[in-house]
């Protein structure tokens, strides 16, 4: 397989598409993720070239030049986040098809470059309140970069129908096995 298919999960963050997606990987051999590149610091214990490329902005605004970005976004002021085309041929070259873990705006680009070889899935929280309180619970961002994401997730939750799936997470077990059958059908497995 030269060329594989692409399953895009968003959502807000604190949705839970995170947690879906490495379910998936652990019982879906035929995928593989695709590491975004990001401007910004790691937290906690993210690790490089695991959970993302980390660069400087330098290096991601370079890259952008050359055009080496399949879709890129300032997610937030200064802080960019991008897929690299070589990522996804890394993927490919392996055989295996490309999970993403991918902002909203992000996630509708990659569907509307690759269309039909795509399938896109909008993960739903079960109510923006729910939203907060798992962002809240998190601990990792100050409250101004809390009130930053709650901003964003509200923007985000509107773009919903924009996809090909809409995912409930109202219960994280049945979200998954939902998540796997989506998967298994359209990759054929």
């Amino acid at each position: 397989m030269t060329q594989g298919k692409l399953i895009i999960f968003s959502a807000p963050s604190g949705a839970g598409k995170t947690t879906i997606v490495h379910y998936l990987l652990k019982k879906i051999p035929e995928l593989s993720f695709s590491i975004s590149a990001t401007t910004r610091e790691s937290r906690g214990i993210e690790m490089n070239e695991k959970d993302y490329y980390f660069i400087s902005k330098e290096e991601f605004l370079h890259k952008i030049a050359k055009h080496e970005f399949v879709e890129f976004e300032e997610v937030y002021s200064g802080t960019f986040y991008g897929t690299l085309r070589s990522e996804i041929q890394r993927i490919w070259n392996e055989g295996k098809h490309v999970v993403f873990d991918i902002d909203v705006q992000g996630g509708m680009r990659l569907k509307k470059k690759f269309g039909d070889q795509a399938l896109s899935i909008f993960v739903q929280p079960p109510s923006p309140e729910v939203l907060v309180q798992r962002l809240a619970g998190r601990g990792t961002d100050s409250a101004e970069k809390l009130k930053e994401r709650i901003a964003k997730a509200d923007k985000e939750l509107t773009f919903a129908s924009h996809f090909d799936v809409i995912l409930p997470n109202f219960d994280l077990q049945t979200a998954c096995s939902q998540a796997e059958k989506i998967v298994r059908e359209f990759i054929g497995k």
